[in-house]
């Protein structure tokens, strides 16, 4: 059974922040309890924040940044149709998933554990998503009783369409999440 942290945990609020946040709130609780204990038990305090900040550090590094990032986009964006799919194929096949190719407006049928979820990844290259094909998807999704839809872009969102993805709940996969969905 594979743990799985609350999303609104303060230790995931840290993950997902910069790293020299944990640090910040290292010292601050460093120094309060240095104040009441002695310094061993307020460095054993102070050791998951210290964790969370190393955690945090190693994923950052590992993400793509500014011109690395736009360099890894247009090679995904140069991809053709059969490369892509075969490396989500790949992608989601390694994370323990059934993948079913599928056809409409859904590209791929993902099930582990009984939970089903759709993705939707046919226009990836797009420069500009409006909320039409996000309207599909989650139709599609409430149609097969999907728990979860995806919609993978390398272009940008409008406005409409953010707000569609917050309102249907849609995964977007977009940016340094879609490099590395597609790059091992």
């Amino acid at each position: 059974m594979k743990w799985k942290m609350a999303e609104n945990s303060l230790f995931a609020i840290l993950l997902r922040s910069q790293w020299w946040w944990s640090v910040l709130l290292a010292a601050g609780v460093f120094a309060v309890v240095r104040m009441f204990m002695a310094w061993g038990y307020a460095l054993f305090a102070v050791s998951p924040f210290i964790v969370i900040a190393a955690m945090a550090a190693w994923r950052q590094i590992r993400v793509p940044s500014g011109a690395r990032l736009e360099k890894a986009l247009e090679s995904v964006r140069a991809q053709s149709w059969d490369e892509f799919s075969r490396a989500l194929e790949a992608h989601f096949a390694g994370e323990g998933y059934a993948v079913k190719r599928v056809e409409g407006v859904a590209d791929f049928e993902l099930e582990k554990s009984g939970r089903v979820s759709l993705v939707s990844a046919r226009r990836w290259k797009a420069s500009r998503t409006g909320a039409e094909p996000l309207k599909e998807l989650a139709a599609a999704g409430e149609k097969r009783g999907a728990a979860e839809c995806m919609y993978l872009v390398a272009g940008e969102m409008s406005e409409q369409a953010s707000k569609l993805v917050a309102e249907k709940g849609i995964r977007l996969v977009a940016g340094a999440s879609l490099i590395k969905l597609v790059k091992r």
